[in-house]
């Protein structure tokens, strides 16, 4: 009875895909918007002297600088691929690069540095882009 039942249970087709849920859920622009966020507190952080202001600001800058950090590193691990990582060897630079521009954001007041992170993204971004139209 038990093999009659596996043979019920087992699947009568095995498929692939390349992505553990439909690709349109991913989308580097979860990071960007987080980096904007840090970017634009920043900017209100150096235009503001209340002390009370700018303890808030960079607490929240770090929780955003994070977060940027969680959605880079899901598109690494859960959307590129082998087969990304052959068309495009730099990939793992610039995800290297992008996650110590985060993570220097944590520690920044500097604009400029949110810059930075903003433009590693656009980067990434960029050839993200590139794999959905293959």
């Amino acid at each position: 009875m038990l093999t009659t039942l596996e043979a019920l249970l087992k699947p009568r087709r095995v498929v692939h895909a390349h992505c553990d849920l439909p690709c349109g859920v991913y989308d580097p622009a979860q990071a960007r918007i987080e980096a904007e966020s840090v970017k634009a507190i920043q900017e209100k952080y150096q235009g503001n002297d209340d002390p009370a202001f700018r303890a808030r600001a960079l607490d929240i800058k770090e929780q955003r600088a994070e977060l940027v950090k969680h959605h880079l590193w899901v598109l690494w691990t859960d959307y590129f691929k082998p087969e990304h990582l052959e068309k495009y060897p730099q990939l793992h630079e610039l995800f290297w690069k992008a996650t110590k521009e985060a993570g220097a954001a944590k520690k920044s007041e500097d604009p400029a540095q949110g810059q930075k992170l903003l433009d590693a993204i656009d980067e990434i971004a960029k050839i993200f882009w590139e794999t959905k139209a293959a």
